[in-house]
């Protein structure tokens, strides 16, 4: 039958209208997920309450055409780095185990092309409650005897909460307030991190020495229950103290085993003692028990700060630091510095020098220098001084100064720094005094101050220092914009003069200043070259890929321009169809200036000439390709997903119909459209319904209108549609048309609630019952219900069809009621008949209620239609006469019986205006379930379809 109805769907002719269809975009956010509350704050600003953890789902609903676009932000920039298992461009947007950090507003930004973007926010309040924290303290003055005699002590509960949080304070399990002890003060403090509240205990009596609870409660929101902890307050109660076994500074060499201890000398409640390192964490094999510290063969890395931390929650906690220092030396380095006060930049005889030495060291004051001079050591005179701390040098530096030079204080000098006694390798630096020593000059080599190499391959930038010492070169970059290496780093330095790059990339092009350094040399002004380096890569050109549309007959011009390349210009430019070289363009002449594009004309667009044109334009280092598509077959068409009340459907029957509406994409820039191509096929079949839709011409913005009918309820479909011109088929479009049960009127005299929608019409689950009605079809029951109960199918007897239901086992207990209610429906007539499926089957059926509620004058329930007891495994249909008196609803009411064998369903709810039918009962809707021996009426649904075929083939 399911063929039979595709074979048979008709397409009712459709109808054209006007101009002005495509409307800007329109928004909506509306929520998914499992908000605690949605409301409406003072600024009218739409809230949504979430618990921490729980999962955020927000749904933009967008109007507009053609279809919007949606993207979500949120405060403060993109939120995308905060989505998890989402996409910001989708209209749903969904974020597992939300953060308090994820709070804010969020937007939703829906765009079509037409007129200007809609932006719809909301705000979203996370709420959490986390663990109080309770300190102690006493008043700062009293430092005398014990802690706790005739003291004043501050109770401190903090926590951090959203919304703000409640404080409740109790002595053992009664509760204290401000007035109610003239002992006892409760109080906010100000200035304090998150929410505080103190209790204040002053001059303390026998009867304060107890266990003190501060209970904090959010009051429920979002079912965040209270938490609460709790202290005992004894006359020995006292903050924790600490001493070290070492000292403060504790200077070790590498390869030594280090044990620190840190010991408790008071506290009460008994501390618990932490171990942290700054910066960084605790070095690998580091292990810290019970306020030990132990840190097998240190080495240099492990230097640093040590903290032992004792807290007990009485007064603030107690910390000592041990200043760790692990003896180390490493990069020695020296300079020659001429003459300063004759400002010279030589070394001449009859003029003071001055040579420093420097070595980085741990503990740094401790390093010890020695000069030697030619292999002996350095004999202090006159001329001949040593100082360890030069203002201008690095700290710790030592410096022999010769006065007055002469030629016999050429030769070579050593410097060598240690740690005496200690097993830390010295370092030494030698420096070569004579009359070739000489200060430095740098140059860019001949033929290398512009260096040109092709994206991808390295690079070397050489600059030539001279002079003796050599000292090394440090390389930068010259572009402000540019400022970092490709390295990463502000400045490298290399021994050689020469910058090595890696596979360079073009934003590594630019210039670059290599300089001498002041170590290991002449203290002086620095020498300095520049190198350019330029990258060559391959073209970018525009547009990568174009679809051109033209009518038949029609010239068209294709252009490729060049955006950017090194070196910007065109070697060549090669157009391709369909793969084949085509005769080259016409060339530039010599005098003109060098182009920037490519072009190729089409005098006519035929369908020999319509397919894949490429343009290949070459700089010397590679290529790119632009992409047309020249075709004159017409563009697709823009389904229309605005259209009020699609789904019809169609009384007493599993069929619906949907209003199909769509417009053409810019009709005009192809030949007129002659018809149609409509393909209708049920989603996880193969069978299509395909049919041709005649038009006449078609205008931009105008909205085509088909009507679908004789689809089967709850089935989604695919829809395609395929224009045509002379040219042949466009391109198509498809959408699935979902089928969206309508909701419930007394207006729509024709409308019949099936439950094939989630929405299930409007009807809602009564709060006031003690238990629900369930939607469910053959397809999602649980496969091991009780037998003997409950119908196996809804009234059409297909599998995907929905009902509702009670499920009666476990715990449902005898009497329990489930109530079903309505959407409010306005009184426009003076009587109302309310038809519908029941089906009651099993050992221990209940009863089954129909309710009016009135809303005329409050919520009134009066019992309009009761039936008890089994039925049978059948369908049967009761009409039932209401007239009332003002707004109303209708209730289904479903009670529990005696035992589990007792499901109830209904199915197929009409309400309808007039009186009901005077035969309450027809055989024809009399519907036996297979398997209780009876025959089955077929279904009126079915007669349609065949009626419809009949009259075709008489016509």
């Amino acid at each position: 039958m399911e063929v039979t109805c595709l074979l048979l769907l008709a397409l009712i002719p459709f109808h054209c209208r006007g101009q002005g269809v495509y409307a800007p975009a329109q928004a909506q956010i509306v929520h998914a997920g499992q908000a605690c509350v949605v409301k409406e704050d003072n600024i009218s600003e739409r809230v949504y309450t979430i618990r921490e953890g729980d999962t955020l789902m927000l749904q933009c609903l967008v109007t507009g055409h053609p279809r919007p676009q949606v993207r979500w932000t949120k405060t403060a920039g993109s939120a995308s780095d905060k989505f998890q298992e989402t996409s910001v461009f989708n209209e749903t947007l969904r974020i597992e185990r939300i953060a308090r950090t994820q709070g804010g507003r969020y937007y939703c930004k829906a765009e079509n092309g037409v007129g200007v973007p809609a932006i719809k926010s909301i705000r979203v309040d996370v709420q959490y409650l986390d663990e109080p924290v309770l300190t102690v303290h006493q008043t700062v003055s009293d430092v005398r005897g014990n802690f706790y005699q005739e003291k004043t002590v501050f109770l401190r509960c903090t926590v951090n909460s959203n919304p703000p949080a409640r404080f409740i304070w109790k002595r053992g399990s009664d509760t204290l307030s401000h007035s109610q002890d003239n002992g006892v003060d409760i109080y906010e403090p100000l200035y304090t991190q998150g929410e505080t509240k103190v209790l204040k205990l002053k001059n303390l009596r026998p009867q304060d020495y107890a266990s003190y609870t501060c209970q904090v409660s959010v009051r429920n929101v979002c079912g965040i229950p209270d938490k609460a902890i709790t202290f005992r307050l004894t006359n020995t109660t006292a903050p924790p103290a600490l001493k070290l076994s070492v000292n403060e500074t504790l200077v070790v060499n590498p390869g030594e085993n280090v044990t620190v201890q840190c010991l408790l000398t008071g506290g009460d409640p008994l501390p618990q003692l932490q171990w942290s390192h700054g910066p960084g964490p605790l070095p690998l094999g580091a292990v810290a028990q019970s306020g030990t510290l132990s840190i097998p063969s240190v080495q240099a890395r492990d230097s640093g700060y040590y903290n032992c931390t004792a807290t007990n929650n009485v007064g603030n906690p107690a910390k000592k630091t041990v200043n760790l220092l692990v003896r180390s030396m490493k990069n020695a380095t020296f300079q020659i510095t001429p003459d300063v006060i004759k400002e010279s930049e030589n070394i001449q005889l009859g003029q003071d020098l001055k040579l420093s030495c420097h070595v980085d060291a741990v503990p740094q004051e401790k390093v010890t220098y020695q000069w030697f001079k030619n292999g002996k050591p350095a004999r202090m005179s006159k001329r001949l001084l040593v100082t360890r701390n030069d203002p201008e040098l690095p700290a710790v530096t030592s410096s022999l100064e010769l006065i007055d030079l002469h030629f016999s204080d050429y030769g070579t000098y050593l410097c060598v720094a240690s740690f005496p006694g200690a097993p830390v390798p010295d370092l030494s630096v030698e420096v070569n005094i004579s009359s070739e020593t000489v200060p430095p000059t740098i140059s860019v080599p001949k033929g290398r101050a512009v260096v040109t190499v092709r994206e991808g391959s390295p690079a070397e930038l050489q600059c030539e220092v001279r002079g003796k010492p050599r000292p090394p070169v440090l390389w930068s970059r010259v572009d402000k914009e540019a400022a970092l290496l490709p390295s990463g780093l502000p400045l490298e330095e290399t021994p050689d003069g020469k910058l090595r790059l890696e596979h360079v990339s073009r934003d590594m092009s630019g210039t670059y200043r290599c300089q001498t350094a002041r170590y290991n040399g002449f203290n002086v002004r620095p020498r300095e070259a520049q190198v350019q380096l330029n990258v060559q890569f391959p073209p970018e050109v525009e547009p990568s890929s174009q679809d051109v549309r033209q009518a038949l007959g029609r010239p068209v011009l294709l252009r490729c321009s060049l955006l950017r390349g090194s070196p910007q210009r065109i070697a060549s430019a090669v157009w391709r169809f369909k793969g084949q070289l085509l005769p080259s363009p016409p060339a530039v002449p010599v005098a003109a200036e060098a182009p920037d594009h490519s072009e190729l004309r089409l005098d006519a667009v035929t369908r020999d000439s319509s397919g894949s044109y490429e343009c290949s334009i070459s700089n010397d280092v590679g290529s790119a390709t632009c992409l047309f598509q020249v075709s004159a077959k017409a563009y697709s068409p823009e389904f229309y997903f605005d259209t009020p009340n699609p789904t019809r459907s169609h009384k007493l029957s599993k069929n619906y119909s949907y209003v199909l509406q769509w417009t053409q994409r810019e009709p005009d820039a192809v030949d007129p459209l002659l018809n149609y191509r409509l393909s209708v096929r049920q989603l996880n079949q193969h069978n299509a319904m395909v049919k041709a839709i005649p038009v006449r011409r078609v205008e931009k913005g105008q909205l085509l209108e088909y009507i679908l009918t004789d689809l089967r309820v709850p089935h989604s479909y695919e829809v395609r549609l395929t224009p045509y011109t002379t040219f042949g088929a466009g391109d198509m479009a498809s959408r699935i048309i979902h089928y969206t049960e309508p909701i419930n009127s007394p207006n729509l005299s024709d409308n019949t609630c099936h439950f094939e929608d989630e929405k299930i019409c409007g009807y809602t689950q009564d709060l006031t019952d003690n238990f629900d009605w369930t939607r469910q079809n053959a397809l999602t029951q649980n496969p091991k219900r009780s037998p003997n109960t409950g119908p196996p199918t809804d009234i059409s007897g297909t599998p995907e069809g929905y009902y509702m239901f009670i499920e009666t086992s476990r715990p449902r207990e005898l009497g329990d009621r489930a109530r079903l209610v309505s959407p409010l429906y306005n009184a426009s007539a003076k009587f109302y008949c309310v038809s519908f499926f029941y089906h009651m089957y099993g050992k221990h059926i209940g009863s089954l209620n129909l309710l009016v509620r009135s809303r005329n004058k409050g919520a009134l329930d009066t019992h309009a239609w009761s039936l008890s007891g089994n039925k049978g495994n059948v369908w049967q249909q009761a009409h039932v006469p209401i007239n009332p008196s003002g707004p109303f609803q209708i209730i289904f009411e479903g009670v529990r019986g005696s035992g589990y064998l007792g499901d109830i369903a209904i199915d197929d709810v009409t309400l309808k205006k007039g009186e009901c039918p005077r035969k309450q009962m027809d055989p024809n809707k009399v519907v036996v379930m297979p398997g209780s021996g009876a025959p089955r009426q077929p279904h009126p649904q079915l007669w349609g379809p065949m009626v419809i075929f009949l009259l075709a083939l008489q016509r």
